[in-house]
């Protein structure tokens, strides 16, 4: 089995980059099942309903969200009543939504955990802590345990790596917008990698218009940031190769790709 992960989808770069290489991407790597985190996904934050049936169309399986989940006030209307989209399951228990999920894939059972971080992010409940609790009542059903981790710190990410390791079958870390190239099977054979990247506009600064950004680094004064809309973009991904019959994680590969396309 191959599933394709694919990293923070933001803006509308990011929607069209979904669009056009998605199934070019299946194809060639015969991929089974789609995750994709889409947190930043409307205007660069937060989520809309029509844009997560956007996303269904294009065949994305799940939808995880992280830190900018709730942004936009429009997912307060639907997210409720979604089975595919999941937002940090280390959120308070009164918080709209679900956490992780179930999904059965030709007999074989995947389970999705979103969680998220706490060095420099809202102060949660402990992710570790989060992820003993849930892989206490899946582990007797779910065949392939997928996390992603929305995270900020590099160590907080690679402390939770071994912590899951030989637990889960892939954890993910995402948020930074930056592909890491630290793509491995642990030792315990959990496929690892620290951030997968960014899925949207290349020329800014992570998803920003660049000039104000640097504007904010040179005068230290506030600036409204604005998502870059038009111009090159990026699709970063892995695909992690698993055992069917052990569902063992056997690879994980990073895609980059850069299309030069004018919105």
């Amino acid at each position: 089995m191959n599933i394709l992960f694919i990293g923070d989808i933001y803006g509308s770069i990011g929607r069209k980059m979904i669009e056009k290489h998605l199934k070019p991407l299946k194809d060639r790597y015969h991929i089974n099942f789609v995750i994709a985190n889409g947190e930043n996904a409307a205007h660069g934050r937060g989520m809309t309903e029509k844009i997560y049936k956007f996303f269904l169309s294009q065949n994305i399986h799940v939808i995880t969200l992280g830190n900018h989940a709730f942004d936009h006030h429009d997912i307060f209307n639907f997210i409720d009543h979604t089975q595919n989209l999941l937002r940090p399951a280390n959120y308070e228990t009164t918080v709209p939504g679900r956490g992780y999920g179930l999904y059965n894939y030709n007999g074989h059972w995947i389970a999705v955990i979103n969680l998220m971080g706490r060095v420099y992010m809202n102060p949660l409940e402990s992710p570790f802590h989060a992820f003993d609790r849930i892989y206490e009542s899946i582990k007797e059903v779910a065949d392939i345990i997928f996390v992603d981790f929305h995270a900020e710190a590099t160590s907080e990410k690679i402390a939770f790596g071994y912590y899951v390791d030989g637990r889960a079958t892939a954890m993910v870390g995402t948020h930074t917008h930056v592909q890491t190239a630290d793509n491995r099977i642990l030792p315990n054979g959990t496929a690892y990698i620290t951030d997968v990247g960014m899925t949207g506009p290349l020329n800014g600064v992570i998803g920003v218009n660049k000039d104000a950004v640097i504007s904010k680094f040179l005068n230290a004064l506030p600036v409204r940031f604005q998502p870059v809309e038009e111009g090159v973009g990026q699709l970063s991904a892995v695909v992690i190769s698993i055992d069917s019959s052990t569902k063992t994680a056997q690879s994980i590969e990073r895609i980059h790709l850069i299309d030069p396309f004018e919105a």
